[in-house]
C-alpha cells in the first residue's frame, strides 16, 4: 500500500523507563530524540568526504607537486638530467671508457663530493677575468666576446676558490692543496712601441707580399707554429694567408683552421699587427711561390730578412713548412708580445668547441674544485721517449721491439739507457708514481680529478693505481652526455681541444710529462693570473720514490720540500736561456705596473 504525502515523515519511538523520564529536563529529553545536525566546519572530516575521488586526486597533485618543489632546489642548476637516473656510484665497474672505477653521476644530499656552487667562483669567471684567448669563453661559443673589444676582458685577478675549499677536504681536516700561488700582482700587459705602431701603417697597406705556411703534428704543436707563422709575417712585412694545416699521418685528422679556431676572432684580434687573408688574391694564385723548407733552428729576425726579404719581394709569395721551433725565442720586446698576443687573444677555439668544452668544465666544478691531469701514457710516447712504461715484462717487450723496428721515433739521447733516462727526469710518470706524488703533496681522497690524454698503453690496468686511490675520476667521456662529443669524434685535433679547455679551467693542473699541450697550459695559467700548476721534479723526487725504507711522513715532507717552488709561481723567463715567452709571459707580457695597458 502507497504511503500517503503526509505520512512521508517517519516517526521513530523509543522506550525508556519513567525514572529516567522524570530525571531528564525537556531539552535533554529533546536531545535524545533528534540528532544535532553537524556542524558545517566538520563535513571534510566525513567518511563521505573521504571517499570522493576529487578529494585523492587533489592530495596526489599536493604530495607530487611538493615533491617536484623540494627536488628543484636539491638539484645542482649546472649540471644537466643524468639520462640513466637509476644508475648509482659503482666501484670497480668501468666507464663508458673502460678505465674509471665510478660511474659519474650526481650525487644525492647525503653525498658530499665538495663544496657547494655558491662557494666556488663561477667557471666562466674562474681565477681571472684574463682568461680569454684559447680557454676563454662566456659559456655561449664566445658570442659575446665577439661583441666586445679583444683585450679588454683582461682586468684584475679574482682569487680561484674560497678560503673553505682551500684549507678543507672532503674528511674535515685541513688541506692546502687547493690553495692558489701568490701571483706577485704580475697582470697581463701588452704595452707596443710607438715604434711598432708606426711600422703597423706601412705593412697594413702592402697588398704584393704574401707568406703562406704548412703547420704540421698534432693541434698544440700547430698551435705553436701559428705563433711563430703570425710574428715571421710581421717580420717580412708580407700579409698572412690563414696556415694551412696538414693532414696528420697518425690520426688522419683533416681539419682546418676554421674548424679548430675562430677565424674571423683571430683576423680581428690581429688587425692592427699583420693583415690576414682567407686566400690568395687572383693577381698571385697563378705565381709559384719561393719555397723554403730547411729553416735552420732559432733563426733570428735579421736571419729571416736576409734569407727572404729579397725573393719576397721579387716573387710575391713566399712559403714555409715545419716552422716548429725555427724561430728564435728571444726576439726584440714588441715581437715578445706580438707572440703573447696571438697564443693567449687571437687564438680563441671555435665557438662549438668552447661551447661543450665549457659545459664539460661547468661539470666537473660543479661540486667544489678539480684536478686536472694530462697523462702522457700512450705506445707512441713510450716508444719516442726512450722509456718502459712498467706494466709487466710483456709491456716493456712491446715497446722495445717497436723502438728496434722503427729507431727513427726516438727523440734524442740514443746513447742513454732507460734507466740513466729515469734517473735523469727524461721519461712521463707512470700512474703509480702520479698517485704517489698526488698524495705526498696532499691531493684528498674524495677529490675530483679530470683526466685529460690519448689511450694508455695496458687501458684498463694502466690507470688503476689511480682509480684505486681516487674514486672520482673522469675523462670526457665519463661526463659527457650520450651524443654530446659525437660532432668531435674521430677528429683528435677537436678532442685535443676540449681536453685543453677542460684542463685549463682546473683549480690544479698537472702533467706527468712535459709536452706541447702542457707548456701551452702552464702559460696560459701564469697569464691568467698564476693558477696553480704542478711541475713534477722528476729528476730530483725519483730516488726518493725508490727508496723502500723511506718512511711515508718523511717521504712526503721530502717531496712537499721539492716541489715548494714548482706550484706555478711568477717566473722570470730570462733566468734560463732559450725559454719561450708563451711558457713564461714575465716580464715581457705581465708587469706589475699600477695601470695595465694594451694595444690594439
Amino acid at each position: 500500500m502507497a504511503k500517503s504525502k503526509n505520512n512521508a515523515k517517519r516517526v521513530s519511538y523509543i522506550y525508556v523507563p519513567s525514572q529516567v523520564i522524570n530525571t531528564l529536563s525537556s531539552s535533554s529529553l529533546q536531545t535524545l530524540l533528534h540528532s544535532p545536525k553537524k556542524s558545517s566546519r566538520n563535513r571534510f572530516l566525513s567518511w563521505s568526504f573521504c571517499k570522493s575521488p576529487r578529494v585523492w586526486f587533489f592530495a596526489l597533485f599536493l604530495f607530487g607537486f611538493l615533491g617536484m618543489f623540494k627536488l628543484w632546489f636539491d638539484l645542482d642548476p649546472l649540471v644537466p638530467f643524468y639520462p640513466y637516473p637509476c644508475v648509482t656510484k659503482t666501484q670497480g665497474n668501468s666507464s663508458s671508457t673502460g678505465y674509471s672505477t665510478s660511474q659519474f653521476v650526481f650525487p644525492s644530499d647525503g653525498e658530499k663530493l665538495g663544496q657547494k656552487d655558491k662557494d666556488v667562483v663561477p667557471v666562466n669567471g674562474m681565477g681571472s677575468k684574463a682568461e680569454v684567448g684559447l680557454a676563454s669563453n662566456d659559456g655561449k661559443g664566445g658570442e659575446s666576446a665577439a661583441k666586445d673589444e679583444p683585450l679588454k676582458s683582461i682586468v684584475q685577478s679574482k682569487p680561484l676558490v674560497s678560503n673553505r675549499h682551500a684549507k678543507s677536504d672532503g674528511d674535515g681536516k685541513d688541506n692546502e692543496f687547493w690553495k692558489q700561488p701568490d701571483g706577485l700582482g704580475y697582470k697581463p700587459c701588452l704595452e707596443f712601441s710607438s715604434e711598432y705602431r708606426k711600422g703597423s701603417e706601412v705593412i697594413l697597406k702592402n697588398r704584393r707580399k704574401y707568406l703562406l705556411v704548412v703547420v704540421s703534428g698534432g693541434m698544440n704543436q700547430q698551435r705553436n707554429q701559428i705563433v711563430d707563422a703570425v710574428v715571421i709575417a710581421r717580420i717580412l712585412g708580407a700579409s698572412l694567408v690563414v696556415p694551412i694545416l696538414q693532414v696528420n699521418v697518425i690520426w688522419g685528422d683533416e681539419s682546418e683552421f676554421s674548424d679548430i679556431f675562430d677565424l674571423e676572432h683571430f683576423k680581428k684580434v690581429l688587425a692592427n699587427d699583420v693583415r690576414i687573408v682567407s686566400s690568395l688574391p687572383s693577381t698571385h694564385i697563378r705565381t709559384r711561390p719561393v719555397e723554403e723548407s730547411r729553416t735552420p733552428l732559432h733563426v733570428s729576425p735579421q736571419w729571416i730578412r736576409a734569407r727572404y726579404l729579397k725573393r719576397l719581394n721579387r716573387e710575391g709569395v713566399l712559403l714555409l713548412r715545419g716552422l716548429d721551433s725555427r724561430l728564435s725565442k728571444d726576439l726584440p720586446s714588441d715581437l715578445q708580445k706580438l707572440r703573447c698576443k696571438v697564443a693567449f687573444h687571437a687564438l680563441r677555439f671555435a665557438p662549438s668547441i668552447l661551447e661543450l668544452g665549457n659545459r664539460l668544465a661547468e661539470r666537473m666544478r660543479s661540486k667544489g674544485p678539480y684536478l686536472a691531469l694530462h697523462l702522457r701514457m700512450e705506445k707512441d710516447v713510450w716508444v719516442r721517449t726512450g722509456c718502459l712504461p712498467g706494466l709487466s715484462p710483456e709491456y716493456d717487450e712491446i715497446i722495445n721491439n717497436e723502438r728496434k723496428r722503427r729507431p727513427e721515433l726516438l727523440t734524442g739521447r740514443s746513447n742513454m739507457t732507460y734507466h740513466d733516462r729515469k734517473l735523469a727526469g727524461l721519461c712521463p710518470l707512470n700512474a703509480a708514481e702520479v698517485t704517489r706524488l698526488l698524495k705526498a703533496l696532499g691531493a684528498p681522497k674524495d677529490a675530483r680529478i679530470y683526466w685529460a690524454g690519448g689511450q694508455p698503453l695496458g687501458g684498463k690496468e694502466a690507470l688503476m693505481p689511480l682509480t684505486r686511490e681516487f674514486a672520482h675520476f673522469y675523462n670526457k667521456e665519463d661526463i659527457a652526455l650520450p651524443g654530446e662529443l659525437e660532432p668531435f669524434a674521430r677528429r683528435a685535433s677537436l678532442m685535443a681541444a676540449i681536453d685543453y679547455i677542460v684542463s685549463e679551467k682546473s683549480n690544479v693542473f698537472m702533467p706527468s710529462h712535459g709536452g706541447n699541450m702542457g707548456h701551452a697550459i702552464q702559460g696560459q695559467r701564469a697569464y691568467a693570473g698564476h693558477k696553480k700548476y704542478i711541475t713534477p721534479n722528476k729528476r730530483h723526487m725519483l730516488p726518493y720514490f725508490l727508496n723502500s725504507s723511506l718512511p711515508e711522513a718523511e717521504f712526503n715532507r721530502i717531496i712537499k720540500d721539492l716541489h715548494r717552488d714548482s706550484l706555478g709561481q711568477p717566473e722570470l723567463r730570462g733566468s734560463k736561456a732559450g725559454r719561450d715567452v708563451t711558457k713564461y709571459p714575465v716580464p715581457e707580457c705581465m708587469c706589475k705596473d699600477s695601470h695595465t695597458h694594451f694595444s690594439l
